[in-house]
């Protein structure tokens, strides 16, 4: 009988599952490169040939120059990525400013070097749905789904989404969906902080622009960018807060949780169930007043 020691070469689902879970779920090539047939390839004569000569002591080399430093600490191709200062959030805010239309907000995030992320993701994830739609919903940032397919809530917790939004009478054409950052962070890691601030301006001035009449958080990060807070989701949630927009608009916010949450922490979807019948009775208020789109 054959026992498995601890130092038995790992199996290819074993490699397969610690790819996953590090976050490699992605190939950057079509085809599979073998390393090893390139290696064998070489000529042995010939990599000898092309073996750097030795050092020698009493000829001094010149000295090569320092590379600059890249310009704005932004990442450059090839290189490494450098931690980005505020002079990005400042060119973040000036880009957002200048936009007057969501179509001239989406061109100048897809033309912005400033956020690292940028450099990781296959796509920009900008929004979903209808633009003119009364109720916007912000999570925090794409998944592997909605980096593939370049749409905000496309995945597991996409597909709950709807059917929350669904059994309050809501769908994709009636709801404006976006994100805080609209770029997959590398392995679904959590954004930075100071990534966090490099996008908000561009979100925020998304938010303005599409001018919802209720705006809905999805999950502590979204909450804490946008309302401006420290507390924590399950006492933010079920609770109307204010977002104010750089032009002074204040629009009613309700806090909610993230599907993805939900998805893990299935008992709690009764908390979002209560948060979202708050939200379509606010709906239903609104249409009251005035008829909604």
């Amino acid at each position: 009988m054959n026992i498995r020691t601890e130092t038995e070469t790992p199996g290819l689902r074993e490699l397969l599952a610690f790819y996953a879970e590090a976050g490699v779920d992605a190939a950057l090539v079509d085809e599979p490169i073998n390393h090893l047939a390139a290696r064998s390839a070489v000529d042995p004569q010939e990599a000898v040939a092309q073996r750097p000569a030795a050092i020698e002591p009493e000829r001094a080399r010149p000295t090569a120059a320092a590379p600059a430093a890249p310009r704005n600490n932004q990442f450059q191709p090839g290189g490494t990525v450098a931690v980005p200062d505020e002079a990005q959030i400042a060119l973040a805010r000036q880009r957002a400013a200048t936009a007057a239309t969501l179509d001239e907000l989406r061109d100048q995030m897809a033309a912005f070097d400033g956020c690292n992320l940028k450099f990781t993701a296959k796509n920009l994830v900008f929004a979903d749905g209808n633009p003119e739609a009364d109720i916007m919903l912000v999570g925090e940032a794409p998944g592997r789904d909605e980096d593939l397919e370049g749409l905000p809530f496309v995945g597991r917790s996409g597909q709950l989404l709807d059917r929350i939004l669904a059994a309050i009478g809501l769908d994709r054409g009636s709801v404006y969906i976006a994100n805080v950052i609209p770029w997959r962070p590398p392995g679904n890691r959590t954004p930075t902080p100071h990534e966090t601030e490099i996008c908000r301006p561009f979100i925020e001035r998304q938010i303005e622009l599409a001018n919802p009449r209720v705006l809905v958080t999805l999950g502590g990060p979204s909450a804490k960018t946008l309302l401006n807070t420290t507390e924590g989701v399950m006492r933010l949630r079920g609770n109307w807060k204010t977002h104010v927009t750089s032009s002074g608009i204040s629009i009613p916010a309700m806090p909610t949780l993230h599907p993805a949450y939900l998805l893990r922490n299935p008992a709690h979807k009764k908390f979002a169930w209560r948060d979202f019948l708050e939200i379509k009775v606010r709906l239903d208020q609104l249409r009251e007043q005035a008829p909604l789109s």
